[in-house]
C-alpha cells in the first residue's frame, strides 16, 4: 500500500513541476487595468525553450458566462480572425507572427472587461496558455449645483453633487459651515457603468442664500480629488423699506424725494407707488423705485406706500409724511449746535496745550538762570568785535606803545571811543560802574599823572 501512494505523490509533483515549465513559456500580465473610451494593450509572448517546440497557431479566449469565446485568431496559412469584432479595426494584433501574440483593443468598452486566455498550440507539447485580467475603468463626470427652494421650516434638498457614469462607483462628501446632512444614492447604467448622486439637506432660511458648500468626489481613475464649489440659492420675499423722509418737508419746499429700498432672492423688479387712501397726488412723479415731489403742497400730507414684487411674493410698506407750514428749524439749529460744541472743543484743546507749552518753556528757561546764577559767569559769550579787513586792521598796540599824554587829551576831548561804545552795547555793566564825578574827583582829574581807561574794568 505504501508504495502506490509513493509513485502518486511522485507523479503529482512531476506533473506540477512541468506545468510550472510550461507556463513560464507564455509570458503575459496577470493584471491590466484599461479606461473606457482608450485603447488597452494585453501582452503575450511565447518564450520557446528549444527547436524541438514549433508553435502552429496562436487564440485568444474571453471566458463570459462561465464558456470561452474566441476574441482573436492567427494562423501563419491564413489572415487573423476577430470573431467578436463589431467595429473593424477595434480589435487587432500588434504583430502578426507566432512567437508575439500581444493583443490591442480600443475604444474600450465596459462590457469588455473580463478574463483573458492567450493559447499557443504547440508540438509536441500541446496546447500552453497564459492568463490576464482585463479591468476597464470609467472616468466619472462630476457636476455639482444649488436647488432653488423657498424658505421655510422643512429639511429640504438645497444643492445636489452627481458623479456620473463612473466605474468603480465615486466616493461623495460635502464640506459646509451650515447644519446639514447628505444622502446618497447610487445607479448602475446599461454600460456598466455607475452615477453616484448626493443631496446636501438643510432647514433653508434667507440667512443661508449666497452661502458656500463643497462637494468633494474622490474617484480612482482621478489623481486627488475633485473639489466642486456650490452658492446657494434660497428664495424669499422682498424685505422693503422708505428712505428720504427727513421731518422737514414743508410747503413749497422744491424736490423731495423718496426711495423705495428692497432686497430679497430674486431681487425685486417690480415697485408699485400708492397712498393709503388711493391714487397718488398729482403734484409727484414715480420713477421707479423712486417717488419725486417736484414742489410740496397739502397734497403729499398723506401716508406713501410702496410695494415690490419678486416671483416669490409681494410686501409692502408705509411712510407717514407730515407737512409743515414752514421749515423745522430745530434740527438745523441742532445740528449746528453740535458743530459748534465740536470746533469749540477742539480749540480749547489747542488752547490748553499752547499753555502747557508755554509753562513749560517758562520754567525751562528760569531753570537754566538759576543754573547760570549758581555755577558762575553767565553761560552766554558776547559776539566777536567787528572784523575789519587786512588791508584796514590796525595792528593792537603793544604794552610799552600806551598812547601818550596828549593823545589820551585829544582822544577824552573827540568823545567816546569805538572800544568804549562797543564795550557799552555788550555788557551795560561798565554804564553802572559809571558814577557822577565829585569835586575831589574832578580836582583829582586834572592831576595828569592819574588816568584809568574804561577798558580796566573788563
Amino acid at each position: 500500500m505504501g508504495a502506490p501512494r509513493s509513485s502518486c505523490a511522485f507523479a503529482s509533483l512531476f506533473f506540477c513541476l512541468l506545468s510550472g515549465a510550461i507556463a513560464q513559456r507564455v509570458k503575459v500580465l496577470d493584471e491590466v487595468t484599461g479606461y473606457l473610451g482608450q485603447e488597452v494593450t494585453l501582452p503575450c509572448t511565447f518564450v520557446s525553450m528549444g527547436t524541438e517546440i514549433k508553435v502552429s497557431q496562436v487564440t485568444w479566449m474571453k471566458e463570459a458566462a462561465g464558456r470561452k469565446q474566441n476574441v482573436a485568431v492567427f494562423h501563419p496559412d491564413h489572415k487573423p480572425s476577430y470573431p467578436l469584432e463589431t467595429e473593424r479595426g477595434r480589435i487587432r494584433f500588434r504583430t502578426q507572427t507566432l512567437e508575439d501574440a500581444t493583443l490591442i483593443i480600443g475604444p474600450l468598452r465596459m462590457a469588455d472587461e473580463g478574463t483573458y486566455a492567450c493559447e499557443f498550440a504547440a508540438y509536441p507539447s500541446g496546447n500552453e496558455n497564459g492568463i490576464t485580467n482585463l479591468v476597464v475603468l470609467a472616468k466619472p463626470t462630476n457636476t455639482a449645483e444649488a436647488q432653488e427652494v423657498k424658505a421655510s421650516n422643512l429639511e429640504l434638498p438645497v444643492a445636489v453633487c452627481t458623479s456620473a457614469s463612473g466605474k468603480p462607483p465615486a466616493r461623495i462628501t460635502w464640506q459646509s459651515g451650515l447644519k446639514g446632512n447628505a444622502t446618497v444614492s447610487e445607479v448602475t447604467n446599461a454600460d456598466g457603468t455607475v452615477t453616484v448622486t448626493s443631496y446636501y439637506r438643510m432647514v433653508p432660511t434667507k440667512e443661508a442664500n449666497g452661502q458656500h458648500i463643497t462637494c468633494i468626489v474622490e474617484h480612482k481613475t482621478q489623481p486627488q480629488p475633485e473639489a466642486l464649489p456650490v452658492v446657494l440659492s434660497i428664495l424669499y420675499p422682498p424685505e422693503v423699506t422708505i428712505e428720504g423722509y427727513d421731518d422737514n418737508w414743508y410747503l413749497s419746499r422744491n424736490e423731495a424725494m423718496l426711495k423705495c429700498t428692497a432686497k430679497g432672492n430674486p431681487l425685486p423688479t417690480e415697485f408699485t407707488w400708492s397712498t393709503a387712501n388711493g391714487p397718488l397726488p398729482k403734484t409727484v412723479e414715480v420713477q421707479g423705485d423712486k417717488l419725486l415731489v417736484r414742489n410740496v403742497d397739502a397734497s403729499v400730507n398723506t401716508t406713501f406706500r410702496c410695494q415690490a414684487t419678486n416671483r416669490v411674493g409681494q410686501v409692502s410698506t408705509d411712510q407717514v409724511i407730515f407737512v409743515r407750514d414752514k421749515p423745522n428749524l430745530e434740527g438745523a439749529g441742532t445740528t449746528g449746535g453740535i458743530i459748534g460744541g465740536l470746533i469749540a472743543a477742539i480749540v480749547a484743546v489747542a488752547v490748553v496745550a499752547t499753555g502747557i507749552l508755554i509753562c513749560r518753556q517758562q520754567q525751562k528757561n528760569r531753570m537754566d538762570r538759576e543754573d547760570d546764577d549758581q555755577e558762575g559767569p553767565p553761560a552766554y559769550k558776547p559776539p566777536p568785535p567787528c572784523q575789519l579787513s587786512d588791508e584796514t586792521e590796525p595792528e593792537a598796540p603793544r604794552y610799552h606803545e600806551l598812547p601818550t599824554l596828549e593823545e589820551r587829551e585829544a582822544a577824552a576831548d573827540a568823545g567816546p571811543s569805538m572800544e568804549d561804545e562797543y564795550l557799552d552795547q555788550i555788557n551795560p555793566i561798565y554804564d553802572a560802574l559809571s558814577f557822577a564825578a565829585t569835586e575831589e574827583e574832578a580836582a583829582m582829574s586834572t592831576d595828569k599823572a592819574f588816568i584809568m581807561s574804561r577798558a580796566m574794568y573788563v
